[in-house]
């Protein structure tokens, strides 16, 4: 009798076995899917709002810690982005995860830098002007000193933005700059609006960078450009060896001697290591429509400018 009820009891099992898999399903389909946030594996609306909570918090000293962990080069890495760029007068910037204005104001210097040569150039071809001819000429073309240049930042987190929009107003930025909260993955912008797209030191911290780029193609206009500047992979072994010894012994200590947080500045550098190598971020880039996709190392492949071409 013992050995006639095995079968049943078989069955039963397979099919308990099969319910509580249904279950498992059910409860992963409930919690969203799987992504990681550092080196934990996480729920992507629990990455979502574990990233905004590290912002929040590291806001109000973010440009300090940026200025101690890479002492100061981070300057010198995002005046290049603007150089790539060389955006003219007239240009229109989208800057995205830009909250603290980093981009923005090189972007307004460097197009003031640009519209006031063009004047030099004008008033050095009309050397028959009277002196009062040539003071007005300037005095107007002086309240354009933009061209019709605008910057539009666009970031998730409100103390970010608050920062920024803090630190243009103590520097004194206000013309052709505005301030959007808004979200990379669903950009609050119409389509082929803009000419520019700039992400710099923030898709890494985007959940579906995928999503982020689809985004950027749709927001730009034909012919229009992208940019990222981000922490990369490098490709110097002895180099790449000493980095990891000063990013996870030193930059965390940084982040709570500074901060007075350890965490958001571990998770800075496991995010780095997750975040994907140079040519596969570039196929991604070729994935979302972009063209002629090409990236620049710095510092051997410690950070990347990738570049492509919305055509």
């Amino acid at each position: 009798a013992a050995a006639g009820l095995c079968p049943c009891r078989a069955l039963l099992a397979r099919r308990g076995g099969a319910l509580r898999a249904l279950c498992g399903s059910v409860r992963g389909l409930a919690v969203g899917p799987e992504t990681h946030f550092g080196f934990q594996t996480v729920t992507e609306a629990e990455r979502r709002e574990k990233i905004y909570h590290v912002f929040e918090s590291v806001a109000k000293k973010y440009d300090v810690m940026n200025d101690s962990m890479t002492l100061g080069i981070h300057r010198v890495w995002k005046d290049i982005l603007l150089h790539k760029m060389n955006p003219s007068p007239g240009t229109l910037l989208l800057d995205v995860a830009g909250g603290t204005g980093d981009i923005a104001f090189r972007f307004i210097n460097y197009v003031r830098s640009a519209q006031e040569r063009q004047l030099q150039r004008k008033l050095k071809h009309h050397q028959n002007l009277s002196w009062r001819e040539i003071s007005e000429s300037y005095q107007e073309d002086k309240f354009k000193s933009l061209g019709d240049s605008q910057v539009v930042v666009c970031d998730i987190n409100k103390e970010m933005l608050k920062v920024g929009k803090q630190k243009a107003q103590h520097l004194g930025y206000s013309e052709g700059l505005s301030w959007v909260l808004g979200n990379a993955e669903e950009l609050p912008f119409d389509d082929d609006k803009f000419d520019v797209y700039t992400i710099a030191f923030g898709i890494r911290n985007v959940t579906r960078i995928d999503l982020a780029l689809q985004e950027a193609y749709r927001v730009l206009k034909p012919g229009g450009r992208f940019l990222c500047l981000e922490f990369s992979h490098v490709s110097n072994p002895l180099l790449s060896r000493l980095y990891d010894l000063y990013s996870f012994q030193v930059i965390p200590v940084l982040g709570e001697v500074i901060a007075g947080d350890w965490k958001s500045y571990q998770y800075l550098v496991e995010s780095i290591r997750r975040f994907p190598p140079q040519e596969e971020l570039k196929a991604m880039i070729e994935d979302a429509g972009f063209f002629k996709v090409d990236y620049q190392n710095l510092n051997s492949g410690i950070v990347a400018i990738h570049s492509g071409f919305k055509l």
